[in-house]
């Protein structure tokens, strides 16, 4: 398994990661809690060593289930988790990161998770009532006490990021990038890499869009968050899948599938990176994990920016609300 280096922490990881949150959450309903820690142990078995999931996934479910997934290797794999999203009782997402409410999260996550130590610890958001270097105290704070290893930020911004670097330096910031959404090339990557902060990107498969299981009729159920999805729906669909088609065509030149020239492409991009693509099936990991044997070349990844240039994405990634919450 080829492994990547994140960030003022060294966590040494392999360079794909297993994004756990669509077992319980996310694509309509959970799925069956035995399956899923066997989906875990193959995942190990295969090279897998970096496992993602949060506390508000579910609430607490994910968290359990990798828990107890993880029993009798968690000292062979790095863990990541997140904090500082509350759901209330109305099921609704509410931001809180108040040193205070953190640490009670890291306790709980701990508990969840059966271990005395997590590896990498997100922000899961910026709380726009907390200045984040007060957060990056505490995140310190857990570093010295020997609770976390490394720390990281998700969704934030060139401006957040410079200000708790000053403070705690961060291990890795957890953000979504694909060839569909490539946003973070302007400023962020750039910043990442000279500050030493490693890169975990989500939805490196643009939620399934780029593996062209998703057609151009398809309609997703209120339990499957794609349905508010602006460039996954309608019309929008409809012209991106052009996207779909180019990428199909690299496939093809590559004796590859399009799963793995989209994962490969975001691997590409820098050493410091590691994707974190989800899955709930034994032969999507597979098929994942073999994105690690396809190489382009100088030429080939240029040709490929000027595709990618010429095909401008139809749609935001969220609704408008979710768009104003990813910090400066």
């Amino acid at each position: 398994m080829q492994t990547r280096t994140l960030g003022a922490a060294a966590l040494k990881v392999s360079a794909l990661g297993l994004g756990c949150m669509g077992m319980t959450l996310g694509y309509g309903p959970a799925k069956p809690k035995e399956e899923m820690k066997s989906l875990i142990h193959e995942a190990f078995d295969l090279g897998v060593t970096f496992f993602d999931t949060a506390e508000c996934y579910g609430p607490f479910e994910n968290e359990i289930l990798v828990g107890e997934a993880l029993q009798g290797f968690r000292d062979k794999v790095v863990l990541a988790t997140k904090c500082g999203i509350q759901i209330n009782d109305r099921g609704e997402e509410q931001f809180d990161a108040r040193p205070e409410t953190i640490r009670r999260s890291l306790e709980g996550s701990l508990t969840r998770l059966k271990t005395d130590v997590i590896d990498l610890y997100f922000l899961h958001r910026v709380d726009p009532k907390v200045p984040v270097e007060k957060v990056a105290e505490v995140m310190g704070d857990f570093i010295r006490e020997g609770k976390i290893r490394g720390w990281g930020l998700s969704e934030a911004g060139p401006k957040t990021i410079a200000r708790a670097q000053a403070v705690t330096k961060l291990t890795a910031l957890q953000s979504e990038y694909s060839m569909m959404y490539r946003a973070p090339e302007e400023k962020i990557l750039p910043l990442l890499k000279a500050e030493n902060i490693g890169f975990v990107p989500f939805s490196p498969l643009a939620n399934g869009f780029l593996t062209g299981a998703i057609k151009a009729e398809a309609k997703f159920g209120e339990d499957d968050f794609r349905h508010i999805i602006p460039r996954l729906q309608g019309e929008n669909l409809h012209a991106n899948m052009r996207l779909v088609a180019a990428v199909q065509e690299l496939a093809r030149a590559k004796n590859a599938t399009p799963a793995q020239i989209a994962l490969a492409w975001v691997l590409a991009q820098g050493d410091f990176i590691a994707p974190i693509p989800g899955t709930t099936r034994l032969d999507r990991l597979k098929e994942n994990l073999g994105a690690l044997r396809v190489e382009f070349s100088a030429d080939e990844l240029a040709h490929i920016r000027e595709l990618l240039d010429a095909m401008p994405v139809a749609g935001e990634r969220f609704p408008e609300q979710l768009e104003e919450q990813v910090a400066e």
